[in-house]
């Protein structure tokens, strides 16, 4: 179960735990939610991108593994605002729909 337009939060909220790259950061998802959120890597990667091109996140190069740079990601004081934002408007969405159903 996968909540378009919930992905972006996640993986802001993820990353305030410290820099990691795209496969921990869909392991912590997908662990912390017990298996109900599980992101393919053709979702995760795009939603990165987008992410870092808004400049809510930034890369930082590490060490090269098996022979390539690999990118962990960071997240930016913006990012850190807009996780905030996001929040604050998912509890809210999430009290009404509870509020509707009972």
């Amino acid at each position: 179960m996968n909540f378009k337009g919930s992905l972006p939060l996640l993986i802001l909220h993820t990353l305030t735990q410290g820099p990691s790259h795209g496969y921990a950061i869909a392991s912590a998802i997908r662990e912390l939610s017990a298996g109900v959120l599980n992101y393919s890597e053709g979702t995760l990667y795009p939603t990165l991108h987008s992410l870092e091109e808004r400049g809510l996140i930034r890369p930082v190069q590490e060490t090269v593994v098996e022979g390539r740079p690999r990118l962990r990601y960071q997240i930016t004081q913006a990012g850190r605002q807009a996780m905030i934002r996001e929040r604050n408007e998912w509890q809210r969405y999430t009290e009404a729909v509870s509020t509707v159903l009972g």
